[in-house]
């Protein structure tokens, strides 16, 4: 998680802040001429702005795996009962009987849980 972050850190504060910068900085210097130099930097800034864009959808596809391993879990500790890490009571050692209603009803609660994450 830690390289994700650091990666669209350095997605946007390196390379996209700088490419914006420049572009500013040309416009300001040659007006609205259009210059090889005024190219370069929209082009540059084009191109941070394509990895920025990357940097980001692979962010969201982090988080969304997250958001779906964390409600499968959660879904499937309540189908099994499972207590274990809760302070205080006792992990079950067997799978109690559970509804099909009930199931479903427990699917959807997580699922509005992961929409919320």
């Amino acid at each position: 998680m830690d390289n994700m972050v650091d990666s669209l850190n350095n997605a946007y504060d390196q390379e996209f802040v700088v490419a914006v910068a420049n572009v500013l900085e040309a416009k300001e210097v040659f007006g609205a001429q259009k210059t090889a130099a005024t190219d370069a930097a929209l082009e540059n800034f084009k191109q941070r702005w394509e990895l920025f864009r990357v940097a980001c959808d692979q962010a969201e596809e982090f988080v969304e795996s997250v958001k779906q391993r964390i409600g499968s879990e959660c879904l499937v500790d309540e189908a099994t009962g499972s207590l274990a890490g809760k302070p205080g009571q006792a992990a079950t050692t067997g799978l109690p009987p559970i509804s099909a209603v009930r199931l479903e009803q427990m699917r959807k609660a997580v699922g509005w849980l992961v929409i919320e994450l």
